[in-house]
């Protein structure tokens, strides 16, 4: 842990954007945990909170508008092409697409805070072409609320420390 908040030390606000942005599009990047370090590193001084927030929720929305977009470019022709292969035949597509379109919003802002769901999410609503203003209001919602409470959780953990 100590070597993770020597980085976000010493690369700032910019690591936060671009750690937040590549973790949201689905590389393993502990996003809870570095929103915690966060909101420690805001508490010690290390950073502002102001500014550590901006930057959290550019980055989780820049990794959620890439997933949206690769799921409304390429994720219809991937899973034609080859969810069959994993069980994916097209009257499940269609019945996850049917889904989306009723609760899609909702499950942007509620499975943001549920580590694997929230990625998934993402690129469905790009395949469901959900409608892109639609798609960025619930997910900015959805971002700042995530990482508000991850930010804050680590000012308070920090407190107890």
């Amino acid at each position: 842990m100590a070597s993770a908040l020597q980085f976000l030390s010493d690369y700032g606000y910019v690591a936060i954007l671009f750690l937040l942005t590549l973790g949201i599009v689905g590389l393993p990047i502990p996003d809870e945990l570095l929103m915690t370090a966060v909101g420690y590193l805001t508490l010690i001084g290390t950073m502002k909170l102001p500014y550590a927030l901006f930057f959290s929720f550019v980055g989780a929305l820049s990794g959620m508008l890439i997933s949206y977009l690769i799921g409304k470019r390429a994720g219809r022709p991937f899973l034609d092409r080859f969810g069959r292969w994993v069980g994916l035949k097209q009257h499940r597509i269609a019945k996850v697409e049917r889904w989306m379109n009723k609760y899609g919003p909702f499950s942007i802002v509620i499975g943001y805070f549920i580590p694997g769901l929230r990625h998934v999410t993402c690129y469905l609503c790009g395949i469901s072409r959900m409608p892109l203003r639609k798609y960025c209001l619930f997910a900015s919602i959805g971002a700042f609320v995530w990482c508000l409470i991850f930010i804050m959780a680590g000012r308070i953990l920090g407190y107890a420390h």
